[in-house]
Parts: structure tokens; sequence; C-alpha cells
């Protein structure tokens, strides 16, 4: 965050990566509404993008590059800006981000350190992304499997990040490449509380449970809870497959956010009104003990 004044503020964020499906296209529309995530998650607004690109142009046709910059396009477009210009190299791997600038008030910007107890915890998409991801590498993954978490992954958090401004929101961050877990870790660490869940009200993408029995998992995902662990209370009877799920390496996934209680309700019947899938409550947050998340 740049401060321009005592009221207004510049933000910006930069996230690129290599293709997680096959379409062109798609991955485009994927990796903008990525690396806008960030923005969203702040609550933000925000004003224009820089495309950033790695394509290799001796190995692959040119037109696939150009279908990666119109699905990128196409999702600023929808976001309401423009992509204003980039940089390119020529890469053996493929990837593609933006650089997005916004602007945001000074004071009303949302943080991932002011979660308070007493709030309640809301999800805004459903896990599983870095599982498909894995089922979509190895070629186990269904068309219908792809197409729902391609829509997911494409999805904008611009609705989520409107109504955590409109309902008091105290603290949010998108969910992406740690987890769950390893996100709502970094909340509860930097804001000195305890987050109980309930592994019963988390929503997972129909199919990732069935990959996931199978080890179909992402190494990232495997080391996400590795990491997280030690800070975490798993139910004695939760299978270790499950675990990992709430682990799973996301790519633009929902956003996380703290709210308060009273505004739970309103907020998740304006959000399914809004938008083409319905967020939901995973849990509270407590005053910090001697575990930062505890999953019942």
């Amino acid at each position: 965050m740049v401060r321009l004044d005592g009221e207004n503020a510049i933000v910006q964020t930069v996230d690129f990566f290599t293709p997680i499906v096959d379409d062109p296209y798609a991955f485009g529309q994927i990796a903008a509404a990525n690396s806008l995530s960030d923005i969203y998650a702040m609550g933000a607004e925000p004003l224009f993008a820089l495309n950033i690109v790695a394509f290799p142009s001796k190995d692959l046709p040119m037109e696939t590059l150009a279908e990666i910059l119109r699905g990128g396009s196409d999702k600023a477009k929808e976001a309401g800006i423009s992509i204003v210009g980039g940089h390119s190299i020529d890469d053996k791997e493929p990837k593609y981000g933006l650089v997005v600038t916004g602007r945001g008030v000074v004071g009303k910007l949302i943080q991932n350190s002011t979660a308070q107890a007493g709030d309640a915890l809301i999800l805004t998409k459903p896990i599983g992304t870095g599982i498909i991801a894995s089922a979509i590498k190895r070629g186990v993954a269904t068309d219908q499997l792809i197409h729902e978490a391609t829509k997911i992954m494409s999805t904008l958090n611009r609705t989520a990040a409107d109504l955590m401004l409109n309902h008091g929101a105290h603290s949010a961050t998108d969910v992406t490449g740690y987890g769950l877990l390893g996100h709502l870790l970094e909340m509860c660490q930097a804001s000195g509380v305890t987050a109980e869940v309930n592994y019963d009200s988390l929503q997972f993408i129909e199919g990732v449970e069935e990959l996931a029995q199978k080890d179909v998992i992402p190494g990232g995902s495997k080391r996400n809870l590795d990491f997280v662990s030690p800070h975490v209370i798993f139910p004695d009877d939760l299978p270790h497959h499950r675990k990992i799920m709430t682990a799973d390496a996301q790519t633009s996934g929902g956003l996380l956010i703290s709210i308060p209680e009273e505004n739970v309700q309103n907020f998740l019947e304006e959000f399914e009104e809004n938008s083409s899938n319905p967020a939901f409550r995973i849990g509270t947050i407590r005053k910090k003990s001697k575990y930062h998340i505890i999953i019942s």
C-alpha cells in the first residue's frame, strides 16, 4: 500500500503461474481472476493491469498465446479495468498473470491481521482445485470436473469484496497456494486469535474426495498440511485424506472473511442472490488458546 494523501491509497499485487487447464482461453481467464483476487481481498478497487507472459514461441503456435491473452483481457473487462501493457519473455514453459494496480481508502482497507473474537468465518468458494489440477495433469479428471473447477477458478471475487465491505468485515484473505488452513493460520497468528472450524460445514467440489482417497494430491497440498499441523487440532477420527483436503493448495480460491456474527445471514443471502455459487459459514473466531485452529 502506498498512501497518496490522508484518505487515498494505491495498492498493487502481482501473480502468475503455469497452465493448470489445457484450454488456453480458460487458463488466461483463471490467471487473471487469480491476479485480481488480492486486490479484492483488501477491499480495494482495481484500476488497471499489466500482462506478465512467458511463452515458448518456437514450440507452441502464437494462436495459443493469443487465446491466453484474450482470456485475460475478457476477465479484466469483466472486472471493469483495462490491461494497458505488459512484458513477455521466451521461456520453455508457458506462464501468465497480471500486475494489478488498485485504489482504496486509508483506514478502510481490509487486512488479514484484524480478526476479532466472536466473528463468524465465511468462505466464498468451495475447495479442491489443487487436487483437480493434479487429476488433470494425470489424465484422470472427468470433463464435468474440469468444467466445474474452471468455472469456480475463473469467477471473480468482486461480489465477495463488495459485500464484505457493506457488512463490516473485520478481516479477510484470499485462499490460494497455502490452502484454507494455511491462510487461516496466517490470519489467526497475525490477529492473536483461535479459529474453530466445523469440518462438516466445509464445501468441496464434487468428486474431490474420491480423488483424494486415491492419492491424486499435489505435493504442495501435502506440504501445506505438514506446515500447519503443529498449530491445528483435528478430530481423532478424521481420515488423513480429509485433513489434506482442508489444506489443498488452491488456485483463484474464494475469500476467507471474518465478519461480525450479526451480519452473517444477510451476507450469505445477498451473496447467493448475486453469485453463481453460495458462500458458506465454516466456523467462529475465539480468543487465543493453545492452538490457532481447532477442527471439530
